[in-house]
């Protein structure tokens, strides 16, 4: 499973609409692997053939997340990402969105956790006026990288 790079995004798509193949589109910051991300990959790649993880880069990451994140870095959760079956591709991205990967993979699903709604997916204008198709995936939120980073500071003291 390789990692890409956003400029062969526009290739994937072609090749995979020459082939008839459905892109489903996960994206996220997988700080700290964990059975929530496995749950929500597997469900996202159940809806399509192609299943591409966009990666929050390490910049975007300390942006969201703050001071002290991510603890593991983007090129290990890159590869991480890579290893898992249902995972196709990983892209990472520097944005604060993937509106510039949903323009060019133009997937036919955009995958987001059960810590969203539909409605508060923030590309979902985007989505919509193109045609891809915005789905909450993996069931109940049960686990988070933030609250894995607590426990062990709690049980570490």
């Amino acid at each position: 499973m390789p990692i890409i790079n956003k400029n062969k995004l526009r290739k994937l798509r072609e090749k995979c609409n020459a082939e008839n193949k459905k892109i489903v589109l996960a994206n996220g910051c997988f700080d700290l692997l964990h059975i929530g991300h496995i749950n929500y990959l597997r469900e996202a790649k159940q809806l399509g053939d192609i299943l591409v993880v966009a990666l929050n880069s390490d910049k975007s990451v300390r942006k969201i997340k703050g001071k002290g994140r991510p603890i593991m870095p983007q090129n290990e959760r890159a590869e991480l990402l890579c290893s898992l079956k249902y995972v196709d591709y990983v892209v990472i991205f520097d944005e604060d969105n993937v509106i510039p990967i949903l323009k060019e993979l133009r997937p036919d699903f955009h995958c987001k956790g059960s810590d969203y709604t539909v409605q508060s997916i923030p590309e979902k204008s985007f989505s919509d006026a193109n045609n891809i198709k915005s789905v909450i995936v993996g069931g109940d939120k049960i686990q988070s990288s933030s609250n894995i980073i607590k426990n062990i500071i709690e049980n570490f003291k």
